[in-house]
């Protein structure tokens, strides 16, 4: 399965519905493996690619360190003009 599969449930004609469990999961891997930075890039880097993004699941963001990331990458894709639907 590729990474993107995980991170992204689905594209829509409009944009793409973000799992934050999904995302969540991930982040705990790449917590152990030393990568968390590079987790991140890579959805920043996903997320240059579309106008819109749908969070599934946001009470998987209760964890301080781990919504702070998300909203670090959020907040870089709203400044580029991106739209982001709780």
């Amino acid at each position: 399965m590729r990474r993107r599969d995980l991170l992204l449930l689905r594209a829509e004609p409009r944009g793409i519905v973000l799992s934050c469990e999904a995302l969540f999961m991930r982040f705990l891997d790449a917590e152990n493996a030393g990568t968390v930075d590079r987790l991140f890039e890579h959805l920043a880097r996903d997320l240059s690619q579309v106008g819109r993004v749908t969070l599934a699941d946001p009470s998987w963001l209760s964890r301080a360190d781990f919504r702070a990331r998300v909203d670090a990458v959020l907040d870089a894709f709203r400044a580029r003009g991106g739209r982001v639907d709780p």
